[in-house]
């Protein structure tokens, strides 16, 4: 620096920051690194026996949250049993009757799931109706994949399926699922179904609903034509007075399409109905 001379003895010399401390102890400057088949298998530091929020809440208030906390956040075996649809329609020529549900028991990612739908004529007995098997696996956060059999109980032959399908919820929280099904007799259906909750108020919500069905060929013993073959749209109005339990009333219109309608004339059942229902919503 001008003006100064850095050769004299007395210039003045920086202190040295590490003086007085051990650095024996840091990675990389000891020289004495552990070797890599020893980094990674420490043994894990015990667990704390002291937690701060019981000094606020109290131990035994804090125990019992935080062995809920375990429980319920724990990857532990879960299951779940929904009604969607549970009713009882009001319609011209006959009154009926309608369900809709699954169960599932598993983890976050592999399932069992169980799935029945069916309808039936008020004291006239079951018209149609369906059981599936699934094993689901998540392929995402948002849905699942899943494959399994089918066996239908109504209307006509009974019939089994191999089945494939997916469930889960699309964007803006809409519930959709769909399904490909080829029977022991070589016939392939298809089936494409979703609804949504339109939360009015906390305990109030309306739900629109729609189900396609489709078949690649005739069926003439079930009464199904090939393509479309029917349509439901749905508009239900339902109250949570938990929610686990919710009834409600709304409406359905139901349609046979293409050669699905011509069986149905054929055999003297109705190509069309508008069904006032009332029914339950429930899950545990």
């Amino acid at each position: 620096m001008p003006g100064m001379d850095m050769t004299k003895p007395d210039a003045p010399v920086a202190a040295d920051p590490h003086a007085g401390h051990d650095m024996s102890g840091m990675a990389g400057m000891s020289g004495t690194e552990p070797p890599d088949s020893e980094i990674g298998n420490m043994p894990a530091p015990a667990p704390p026996t002291d937690h701060a929020a019981d000094a606020v809440f109290g131990a035994d208030e804090m125990a019992a949250s935080r062995k809920m906390l375990r429980h319920e956040n724990g990857g532990m075996p879960a299951y779940r049993v929904v009604f969607n649809l549970a009713e009882y329609r009001v319609q011209k020529g006959g009154d009926a009757y309608r369900w809709d549900g699954e169960g599932w028991f598993g983890g976050d990612i592999n399932r069992l799931v169980v799935k029945t739908e069916g309808e039936g004529v008020a004291r006239g007995g079951v018209e149609s109706g369906e059981v599936q098997a699934l094993y689901s696996r998540a392929i995402g956060p948002w849905f699942n994949l899943q494959a399994g059999v089918r066996h239908d109980f109504k209307p006509g032959p009974a019939r089994t399926y191999a089945t494939i399908g997916f469930e889960g919820i699309a964007p803006y929280w809409l519930e959709v699922e769909g399904a490909l099904f080829l029977s022991d007799k070589g016939d392939l259906l298809g089936r494409l179904e979703g609804y949504y909750d339109q939360r009015i108020t906390q305990h109030l919500i309306l739900q629109p609903r729609v189900e396609l069905n489709f078949a690649a060929q005739d069926i003439p013993a079930n009464r199904i034509g090939s393509g479309l073959s029917d349509a439901e749209l749905g508009l239900r109005l339902r109250y949570e007075i938990k929610r686990e339990f919710a009834p409600y009333v709304g409406i359905s219109w139901e349609r046979k399409v293409g050669d699905s309608a011509k069986f149905a004339r054929a055999n003297g059942d109705r190509v069309q109905a508008t069904s006032l229902v009332v029914g339950i919503r429930t899950w545990f």
